[in-house]
């Protein structure tokens, strides 16, 4: 990890503004990968600033070159959950764009629910399959948000999913943030993705983000948002409030 290039950090005076810069870059690069005769990989992330960028993303489609048709569709985690239930990331990325710009649902690669699989760990063990099926191209882009703990996608400081290094998807049961089961990907599935944008706003977790990026930041064990680069590029895009501690 030490040889990938230094994070770039990037900072919006409001959320709103942060969602449309976030989205714009999304499009741009999409466009550019797409240009070059890319079938771009994308990974997914859950929560409010992630929501706020997804309806922009559909505001501002109309206006760029992405095909939607040559674009594939994953998630960093997902809640364990019904498939119709609030809580599912999916269930909000489909809602703010992609159902709004008609991406072919066969792209969209979805975390199994409680009703595609019996248990946390059927869950993970079958979304492993799909992303070794699936993902035989290159991974070009995924956004992860970070929670106030420092934790990403649903892998929390402490727990022993961080240690798990021979494994695409991990279970998680007892997640400190309900629903208490979850499907993560690893660290060394997060890693390999080309792009790694981090998007994170509100005061809440300015002080994840100030250790994250601190000249010594912690381990991983303390702040897992530590444990993923890009291969090619990690950008930190943040509003004002999330960089209020950033060294």
């Amino acid at each position: 990890m030490n040889a990938h290039p230094v994070p770039r950090v990037e900072v919006h005076e409001s959320a709103d503004e942060l969602a449309t810069a976030v989205a714009g870059a999304f499009l741009r690069l999409l466009t550019v990968r797409q240009a070059a005769g890319a079938a771009p990989g994308v990974g997914l992330t859950g929560g409010t600033i992630a929501d706020q960028i997804h309806r922009e993303i559909a505001r501002l489609a109309p206006g760029s070159d992405v095909d939607w048709g040559r674009i594939s569709f994953y998630w960093g985690d997902e809640r364990f959950v019904a498939p119709d239930s609030d809580e599912r990331n999916a269930k909000q990325a489909r809602a703010a764009f992609l159902d709004v710009l008609g991406v072919d649902p066969a792209r969209v690669h979805e975390i199994p629910s409680t009703a595609d699989a019996d248990s946390v760990e059927a869950a993970a063990t079958a979304y492993s399959d799909t992303v070794r099926s699936e993902a035989t191209g290159a991974l070009d882009l995924l956004m992860l948000g970070v929670g106030p703990d420092g934790h990403i996608a649903s892998l929390f400081p402490g727990s022993p999913q961080l240690d798990v290094d021979d494994a695409i998807a991990v279970g998680v049961t007892d997640s400190p943030k309900p629903p208490p089961e979850r499907v993560s990907l690893t660290f060394a599935a997060l890693n390999r993705f080309d792009e790694v944008w981090f998007v994170v706003s509100g005061a809440d977790k300015a002080e994840a983000v100030g250790r994250a990026l601190a000249d010594a930041p912690p381990g991983v064990r303390e702040i897992p948002a530590t444990g993923v680069r890009g291969q090619v590029q990690t950008i930190w895009f943040l509003d004002r409030e999330a960089a209020s501690q950033v060294p």
